[in-house]
Parts: structure tokens; sequence; C-alpha cells
């Protein structure tokens, strides 16, 4: 029994499908040299940004002697995992060695083997995790094969950065649902376009760029009818090699120019959403032209958001005006906010607002942010936290 290896305690425990964060009751977790190689892990994983959904993004480092020896991530669904690229750069020398790994190995058989039964096979010392998977299929079963094949496991090194390197994945699993994310631009006066509707441009190039990576990061980016009449956006991440989402219009009536950047799916497909019988001639415009079109009564965010999550969907980017923005918020579409404030002041009575009408009558009954992240970009600011979240 002295010889057992020992797994210290996740930060994060699984209880059947619920996952309960516990991080800020422990100090940090491992060595500084453990630390470091976690974030090796989560920067090697982030080179799959928008590739892995319905996986998770997941880097790998094997270090043998205090140097790497081998390290991967998984570059896309279907594709071989973190572990196994890691374990084949390092050969035969992975015996013996340490493993470190952001996410839970897996443990099932699923498009790819359990990649637990791969670092036995090959050998290694001890496995280093940066979080439990939430995914039932996993949830600790990983760990404890390790544990029971005489692998020393350490789990919970960088956690909370692990755990936000994929929370879109984490939270598909426990909600079923894609991991809003709400980006806006306003000036200093809270208006995201001038009386007249224009909008180009509120926010600085360094900005702009940002929003290109946050596209590049997600599966899907949803605008309303209006945006694509008042701004004839692109909706890419204007980065070569980059991600470009799905782009996705919302639009009850159809009620659509016949040009549109969006139409010309050479560079990114779009989806639009409609309600069923709108605009029959549209739609076949649409169609012809290679826009895919899908009827959905009644048109909410809910029903969209569902429809993305059976499509495999992580993470869901709303670059949407004001009224849809609210909806989306209200139907709890929206579980992330970028907000970006440039130092401008437009004024105008009935200049556009970032979000409408709430339903709200008391200062007591606004969203506060949680988590709240405050950055300058250039010469604007951006404001980046998390609506309150309703546990049922």
């Amino acid at each position: 029994m002295d010889n057992l290896p020992v797994v210290t305690q996740p930060d994060t425990l699984v209880v059947g499908s619920r996952f309960q964060d516990n991080s800020n009751l422990k100090e940090t977790v491992g060595t500084d040299l453990d630390r470091a190689m976690m974030q090796r892990c989560i920067e090697l994983a982030r080179h799959a940004l928008g590739s892995t959904s319905p996986n998770p993004m997941v880097g790998a480092v094997i270090v043998k002697d205090g140097e790497i020896i081998g390290e991967g991530f998984h570059p896309h669904v279907g594709e071989p995992h973190a572990e196994v690229f890691a374990l084949k750069a390092a050969g035969e020398n992975a015996r013996g060695a340490t493993i470190y790994v952001s996410l839970e190995p897996c443990n099932h058989y699923g498009r790819t083997p359990p990649c637990s039964e791969a670092l036995i096979a090959a050998g290694v010392a001890k496995v280093v995790v940066g979080m439990v998977d939430p995914n039932p299929l996993v949830a600790g079963g990983g760990i404890a094969r390790l544990h029971a094949a005489g692998i020393e496991v350490l789990v919970g090194v960088e956690e909370q950065a692990c755990q936000k390197l994929n929370e879109g994945f984490i939270h598909r699993i426990l909600h079923h649902r894609p991991f809003g994310i709400l980006k806006y631009a306003m000036t200093l006066d809270g208006k995201i376009a001038t009386t007249t509707g224009h909008s180009a441009w509120i926010t600085n190039k360094d900005a702009r760029s940002e929003v290109h990576q946050l596209r590049a990061a997600c599966d899907a980016v949803i605008v309303g009818g209006n945006t694509v009449r008042q701004d004839n956006p692109h909706l890419t991440s204007h980065r070569e090699g980059a991600n470009n989402p799905l782009r996705v219009v919302m639009s009850r009536s159809l009620d659509l120019p016949q040009k549109a950047h969006l139409w010309q799916i050479a560079e990114a497909p779009t989806l639009v959403f409609t309600e069923k019988g709108a605009n029959a001639d549209f739609q076949e415009l649409l169609r012809k032209l290679g826009v895919e079109v899908v009827e959905l009564t009644p048109l909410i965010p809910d029903q969209v958001m569902a429809y993305l999550y059976e499509r495999g969907f992580c993470n869901v980017l709303w670059e949407c005006g004001g009224l849809l923005a609210a909806s989306a918020i209200a139907g709890r579409a929206v579980q992330k906010v970028f907000a970006f404030i440039a130092p401008k002041i437009v004024g105008g009575v009935h200049a556009p607002t970032p979000v409408g009408d709430l339903g709200f009558t008391t200062m007591t009954e606004a969203l506060s942010l949680e988590r709240v992240e405050i950055r300058v970009v250039g010469s604007d600011c951006l404001v980046e936290g998390y609506l309150p979240s309703h546990e049922s």
C-alpha cells in the first residue's frame, strides 16, 4: 500500500453531470515547472482555435530530465488527441517521463482509442492534468485508470486557465447549448452608431484585430437582418489560415438586400434562419447562391442555439444590434460579454445603443457582470465579463 501513487484532490469535483468549481478553496497546485509546462499545453491547444468542436482544445507536453521530449495538440475532431501526437514525438523516451495535458485523458472508445491506455502502454511515470473532463464519459475515469495502473497523477495545475480555454466545451457538456458571447463596440456615451445608422469605425485598428481573433475562436457568428442592411458586414476573421466561423443571419421576414458580402460564400459559409414560409422567392435566391436557409418557428435565440448545438458547436458569437442582443440575453443565449468602449462622444437621443429593452425599471434589476477583466486595447477599453448564471 505504501508504494501506491497518490492522486491529489482535484480543484474541480464532478458529481453526476454537474461541474463544481472549487478552485478558490485550494492553494496553487504544482511546482513552477508544472505551471510553466501547463501554460505551454494551453499555448499548443490554442493552435486549433475554432477547429475542434464539439471536442475540446487540448495540448500535451512530455518532459524527461527537465527537457521537453515531445509535444502535440488535438487539431480537429476525428483526428488523434494531443497525447497521441506528444507520445509519437517522444517515442521510446516517453518511458519513465512526465506528461502534462491540459484536460484529463479520455478513458473510452469514441472516434479514437482511449488516451489513458496509450499513456499506460508508453510507460509514462507521471501524468499532470490541468482539469477534470466534465464529459460524463470521462469525468474522472481517465485519472482513475491511470492511478490503477500505478501511474502518479497530479490534478488541477493551472486549472482556471484550462477551464477558460475550454469554457465553450464545458458549457456545451453541462447545458446542452453552445456558449454564447455578446460582442459590441460603443462610444463613451453608449452609442453603437450615429442617428443615421453610421458605425464605421467606432473602435481602433487594434480593437478590430481583437474581434477578428475572437471570431476565429468561434464556430458561428450571429447578426440580425438590420445589421446586414445597415453595415453589409463580412464577419470573417480577416486572417490568412485562421478559422472563419459560420456566418448566421436571423431574419423573420427576409427583407434583406439581394447583394451582400454574406451571400458570397467562397471565403466562409453562411446560414440564414427565417420563419416558415417567409419570402419564398428570396429563399430560393439564397439557395442558388449556396447560402443555407433553415426555417425555425418561432425564430428566437434559444431555438437557434438549440439548432447550433445539434450541429456540434461550442462557441457562438453574437455581433448583433440592440434588439436582438436584448432578446439573446433574455433568452439566456448569452453567457459572456466583450464590450469595447471607444473614447468618443457622438450624442443623439435616438442613436442606437448596444442592448435594447430588457424590461427593467429599477437599477437593482441590472445584470452585474461577474469575473470582470478590464484592459486597454490601443486607445480603447475592453470590458470582459460573465452574465450571472441561472442555476436551475
